[in-house]
């Protein structure tokens, strides 16, 4: 019998400080068996992502223990930050990294979801293994936060997939699928002018209006930075235009002024960057670049 497929998590969660809360998540997860990879807190944002590696057979029991964690020490009621979200584990993606490997990925999501519902969090099933068109999309479960996301499954509007009729009281909903690499890109802009950033990520950006395929965007104000955002993700890279590409159209809108890139990336996604005269903030590629981590001793 081969090894068992190795398959990556990245677990966002509803928190951007340092503290017992992402101590106590990040403790669960390796206790489970996986190995840590990267950490990215964002204040601002109100958002913690975390990558983790696993063999299939480990990933699911560790992110059920995680998002157990997760309800018992963060409070959404109490949260803070402009990242969308309707959960304190909110979105709970495991990843392959070759075709191959996406039927293990796929059961090692459909089996944490399964156990989170038995834990009494509502997990509903979005991207590739999305039950329904308009659950799709993250975008269309979070439209109004955690509150209007109550109000919807209340009135029958949305049923999990798995779990109770209602949301957790302070923990919300978890959002859960399966996928290859998504490549998180934000470019701070040299003005605080936020509707100059809508207008950025409304144009063509984000594959709803025009631009390439697989691309999210929105535009953000950071209080912390004095500075406008255009936050992006690039969920397909095969057909997404490069980051690189992006960043061209930003900057061609006469703004941006530094690169921030989350989590782990594939090396593909960097390609073409080298040749912008941008500041990426904090990257290292040894500690960032999934095939350079991966090879790194563990």
């Amino acid at each position: 019998m081969g090894e068992r497929p190795l398959l990556l998590t990245v677990p966002n969660f509803s928190v951007g400080e340092p503290g017992a809360g992402v101590d106590a998540v990040t403790a669960a997860l390796i206790g489970g068996g996986l190995r840590l990879l990267d950490v990215h807190l964002d204040p601002d944002h109100g958002r913690s992502v975390l990558t983790l590696a696993g063999r299939q057979g480990d990933v699911a029991a560790s992110l059920a223990s995680a998002a157990a964690t997760a309800a018992e020490r963060i409070d959404l009621t109490r949260h803070r930050g402009l990242h969308p979200h309707v959960g304190a584990l909110d979105v709970a993606p495991v990843v392959y990294l070759a075709p191959g490997d996406r039927g293990a990925a796929v059961a090692e999501a459909l089996t944490a979801a399964a156990l989170m519902g038995e834990q009494g969090l509502p997990v509903f099933l979005y991207g590739d293994l999305a039950t329904g068109d308009d659950r799709r999309e993250r975008a269309a479960l979070r439209a109004g936060g955690p509150a209007r996301l109550a109000e919807r499954m209340a009135a029958g509007e949305l049923r999990p997939d798995y779990g109770p009729r209602r949301p957790h009281a302070t923990a919300g909903a978890v959002l859960a699928t399966a996928r290859p690499p998504l490549v998180a890109v934000n470019v701070d802009l040299d003005t605080d002018d936020l509707d100059l950033a809508r207008a950025i990520d409304g144009g063509d950006l984000r594959e709803s209006g025009g631009g390439p395929a697989g691309v999210r965007a929105i535009g953000l104000y950071l209080p912390g930075r004095r500075r406008a955002q255009v936050s992006m993700n690039l969920h397909d890279l095969c057909r997404a235009a490069p980051v690189a590409e992006l960043v061209r159209r930003v900057r061609a809108r006469g703004a941006g002024a530094e690169l921030e890139v989350g989590g782990l990336v594939p090396q593909a996604a960097l390609d073409g960057l080298g040749e912008l005269d941008v500041p990426l903030r904090d990257f290292d590629r040894r500690r960032r670049v999934i095939e350079e981590v991966l090879a790194a001793p563990g």
